[in-house]
């Protein structure tokens, strides 16, 4: 067994398809088939049900693509470790909040002084980013909220105010628990603090409406369709152009920390050091130029 081999399983269970992982991974279909093939024969087992829709991963695929994971992220550590250097090189995968207006100064700041890294960036709500570090999918994420758990070191990087906005009619602030409330899916801290809020004002069965990204919502609020939660600072602009208004709430729901996070257990490359004193010398200057 190779370590190409449990990439090649990882990417076909990934995709469910063996025309997909072998697009993925550069390479012909009938090579990767043989590889999926010939792992099954090692292991005495099939891995996947196969149909003519595609392959679905089984219990005993389930058992190694566990184990795949944490070698493939524990061979991929260790050539970063080798490969390190003053003048890191390599990749670095992170995810974030889609609301992290500061951001762009974060990635600018670092790609202008380590322009050798390439940055892979993937967006989601805080639990599925938890879920990915811990899982080894990624090797940081910006998320909201402070974690107390053994395996994940966290730094902090903002806290902000979160305010309701609605569209640019002004609209009695009592009245405002009864508009649809425009969120993301479960796991994201922004509609927790929302629904809680809600909930505490006396509406039980508010309205819902999910959607996939922050341009969506953004713009269903200003067309006058219902209410969200979001950092003072991503949409204060378009306040002063009247194009939202902004209404405050009890701290008890407006205060957010945005932290990033990793794995405790994974060695500090010189990649990542050099990317967390990034984050905190932006973060440093952003108070002094509040102050």
């Amino acid at each position: 067994m190779e370590i190409k081999d449990l990439r090649i399983f990882q990417k076909v269970a990934e995709f469910g398809s063996i025309s997909k992982a072998a697009k993925s991974l550069n390479y012909v279909q009938s090579y990767v088939t043989v590889r999926v093939r010939q792992l099954e024969e090692e292991l005495q087992t099939e891995l996947f049900h196969r149909s003519s829709r595609g392959m679905v991963i089984n219990s005993e695929g389930k058992k190694l693509l566990f184990y795949a994971q944490k070698i493939i992220s524990m061979v991929d550590e260790m050539l970063k470790v080798v490969q390190d250097s003053d003048n890191p090189v390599g990749t670095l995968e992170i995810g974030t909040v889609e609301t992290l207006y500061k951001l762009p100064l974060i990635l600018s700041a670092y790609h202008k002084k380590y322009p050798n890294i390439d940055l892979s960036l993937v967006s989601g709500v805080t639990e599925d980013l938890v879920e990915d570090i811990l899982s080894y999918k990624l090797d940081g994420a910006f998320v909201t909220g402070n974690f107390n758990h053994p395996q994940i070191a966290q730094y902090e990087v903002f806290e902000e105010e979160l305010v309701l906005i609605s569209n640019k009619e002004e609209i009695p602030f009592e009245e405002l628990k009864n508009k649809p409330l425009l969120v993301f899916k479960q796991g994201c801290s922004y509609r927790s603090k929302l629904e809680g809020w809600v909930r505490d004002e006396g509406r039980i069965n508010a309205k819902i409406m999910e959607f996939g990204t922050w341009e969506t919502i953004l713009g269903s609020v200003i067309a006058g369709l219902g209410i969200t939660i979001i950092p003072k600072s991503t949409v204060s602009l378009l306040e002063a152009d009247g194009v939202v208004r902004i209404y405050h709430i009890p701290e008890k729901y407006s205060k957010i920390t945005t932290v990033f996070i990793r794995r405790a257990d994974s060695f500090l490359t010189n990649t990542m050091q050099k990317f967390i004193e990034t984050i905190q010398n932006v973060s440093d200057q952003e108070k002094k130029v509040e102050v």
